[in-house]
């Protein structure tokens, strides 16, 4: 049986999302393509603490490279914000009338937490996790001590204010490559970075100038939601303050 550490060390986070636009895990930076982090965005959901980690943690997950941007300058914190702080992170639509039991995985979720209450849960234990054994925060730990920490919280199932953290792990995984990957009108895939890394055109909404000519590459950059729907579409809405 292989060993799936050691396959992902044969193959960078990176190099997976341009061959096949899907998901894989944790990775080093390459020497001499760091980046200095952008400007620090409004957040209407984080707070101080909560960003620094939020931004430390999905530049690890997709971090810049060779290749192009990472999730930090993507603005992928800027989509998880949004997120948790709009209809979907206060489980507008979430069915919460419990039982609260323990169930399979292919029943899916079964927290009482909404979206917005498991980030913030599992966010402040991490915090206040780090301080109590004098790590500082988890944005100044050295990269692989923040490696570490991630794959602690995906491997095991402590507690995390009443959230698992490998279902924490889980969620801020997959928000962040919905972040880099989704429209940029919901705040992340600044500049379109995850399309251009795997060649999607974006939301062209008809291609009738070309429905007649056959065997010619489709290469116009890629077009966002708020580019094809005109004045439909809200790219920027004003966030809202804590």
């Amino acid at each position: 049986m292989s060993d799936p550490e050691a396959d992902m060390e044969k193959m960078s986070r990176r190099s997976f999302f341009k061959g096949a636009g899907a998901v894989a895990a944790a990775v080093a930076v390459a020497p001499g393509c760091e980046r200095p982090a952008p400007p620090r965005p409004p957040y209407s959901f984080f707070n101080a603490d909560e960003a620094s980690f939020v931004e430390a943690a999905v530049a690890r997950l997709i971090p810049a490279d060779e290749t192009g941007p990472g999730a930090l300058e993507a603005a992928v914190p800027t989509y998880l914000d949004r997120q948790l702080g709009g209809a979907w992170g206060g489980g507008e639509r979430l069915y919460r009338s419990g039982p609260w039991q323990p169930g399979k995985p292919e029943q899916g979720y079964q927290l009482r937490f909404t979206p917005a209450e498991l980030f913030r849960a599992a966010m402040r234990a991490i915090i206040e996790d780090l301080r109590a054994t004098n790590r500082g925060s988890f944005a100044k730990l050295p990269a692989e001590d923040q490696d570490a920490y991630l794959r602690t919280l995906e491997r095991e199932s402590k507690d995390l204010g009443g959230v698992p953290s490998n279902i924490f792990f889980g969620s801020l995984l997959e928000m962040t490559i919905e972040g880099f990957f989704s429209d940029p009108v919901h705040g992340g895939n600044k500049d379109m970075v995850g399309w251009k890394l795997i060649g999607f055109p974006g939301a062209y909404a008809n291609y009738y100038e070309l429905v007649d000519q056959h065997g010619i590459a489709f290469k116009p950059p890629p077009m966002s939601l708020a580019q094809s729907a005109g004045d439909h579409a809200h790219p920027e809405p004003a966030p809202k303050r804590n």
